[in-house]
This record gives structure tokens, sequence and C-alpha cells, in this order.
């Protein structure tokens, strides 16, 4: 019985999940326009129609409407339900996690914003303060109270999260005389070092690199791009945060203790 539970309250989750992410829609669509995220109702982005609650489903209404307005029959991006599936994996990942408590409700509220925060910077490349200045306090405050991170490890973890992105920024625009890393970048590793501690820090800074090189040097090879294309850096911080939610104190642990 108790297995069956569990299962269907991680059923549960990847629902709540998916709901959510149609929620994020919304907000990485609206938030760069500078729109309200409740008004008006949902609508078609193309024939401004708004949208029937039953062909506002996550994931399935997509499916049923063959990814085409219903009014207007134009086509409508998969990003819409690759956000929403991607929302709904994480809920139910962070759900096997911790099971039901606060800290998956915590955990998951963070995650959404750096999915929100993720696709606003790869379209428009911008990280709103509107997420990042407040959520600097308020994930620190959920850390400290709820996820086992202390005062100190929090405070350290903004300071030494801010600081060290924008003494990066500061030599490279010194060498370069180019603006390396914008200023949305340095109040997002400030919020994640609040959330995740200061001991987070290298193992994120160090992972979002590496990803970040990667991606950055694939696409100049596919694009033929030279060496100044800009290439956000806000989705593989996120990348890398989420990573030391799942892996990031065992690897350090098995880094400097074996």
């Amino acid at each position: 019985m108790e297995f069956y539970a569990e299962y269907l309250l991680g059923i549960l989750s990847a629902a709540l999940g998916a709901i959510v992410g149609s929620f994020l829609n919304v907000c990485i669509y609206r938030i760069p326009l500078g729109k309200s995220i409740v008004f008006p109702v949902s609508h078609c982005p193309l024939c401004k129609h708004p949208i029937k609650f039953y062909d506002n489903i996550p994931i399935i209404s997509y499916i049923i409407l063959r990814g085409k307005c219903r009014n207007c029959n134009e086509r409508i991006s998969p990003i819409y339900p690759a956000i929403e599936l991607l929302t709904a994996v994480m809920s139910l990942i962070l759900f096997r996690k911790y099971g039901l408590s606060l800290e998956y409700l915590f955990s998951f509220v963070f995650t959404c914003a750096l999915i929100v925060i993720t696709f606003i910077d790869l379209k428009h490349q911008i990280i709103p303060d509107i997420i990042t200045l407040p959520g600097i306090p308020l994930f620190a405050l959920a850390a400290i109270f709820f996820m086992d991170v202390t005062i100190k490890d929090s405070l350290i973890g903004i300071l030494a999260g801010g600081g060290c992105l924008y003494l990066v920024a500061f030599i490279y625009q010194l060498l370069t005389k180019r603006e390396g890393m914008g200023g949305g970048d340095i109040k997002l590793l400030a919020m994640l070092g609040g959330f995740l501690g200061w001991q987070s820090l290298w193992f994120v800074i160090m992972a979002s690199s590496l990803i970040g090189a990667a991606a950055g040097i694939s696409i100049m090879i596919c694009k033929g791009k030279d060496t100044k294309y800009a290439v956000p850096f806000g989705p593989f911080l996120s990348i890398g945060a989420v990573a030391y939610i799942f892996w990031g104190k065992a690897f350090m642990r098995f880094l400097f203790l074996r």
C-alpha cells in the first residue's frame, strides 16, 4: 500500500510540474515584454484569441491540437510543451529526492525560477532583475529555515557568488575592452550562492564553465561565429546549480575526501 501511495504522489508531483510549467511559459513570454503575468488570460501568441480551458491542458492539448491553434490553425512553438515537460520531470525527480516535504517545495520553486531565467536568457540575453533581486533574500531565507543551510554559509554564498563573477567580469573587460559578463549573471550567482551555500560555488562555476565552453565552441563551429559571439551564461549557471542539488555534495566529498 505504501508503494502505491508513493507512486500516486509521484504522478501527482509530475502533474503539478506540468501545470506550473504552463504558467512558466506565460512568465517567459511576458516578463521580457514588461507585461502582466496575470492579465489578460492565456491567448494564442499569433492571433491573440483567448485559449479555452480544454485547450490549455499542459502537453495533452498540444498533442490533441497537433501543435496548432484551434482558432487560426497556425503552428504553435514546440517550446511550450517542452517547458511543461521539463518542469514536470524536475518536479518528479525533486519529489523522488526529498519526498513530500518543504525541501521539495522550495527546491521546486527555486528550479522553476531557474527555468524561467534560462529560457528568457536564451531568447533575449537578459536575466530579469524582477526574479533575481527578490530571489536573493527570499531563497536565502528559505535555505536557512528549511534547507539546512546556515546563515553564515548563505550570506557568504551571496557575497562570494556575486563578488567572484563581478571580479571575473571586471578583469575580462579590463583586458579585452569589451563586456564579457552582464550584471544579470552576477545577481544570479549571488542568488544561487544564497540558496545553495558558498560551498556550492566552486562546483557551480566549474560545471557551468565546462558546459558553457563546450556549447559555445559547438555553436561557433556550426554557425561559423567568431570568438566575439555572445553566448548567454545564465542557462549554464542554472544547469550547474541543478546539478549541484543532485550530485554536487557527493562530487565534492569524492574530490576532497578520497
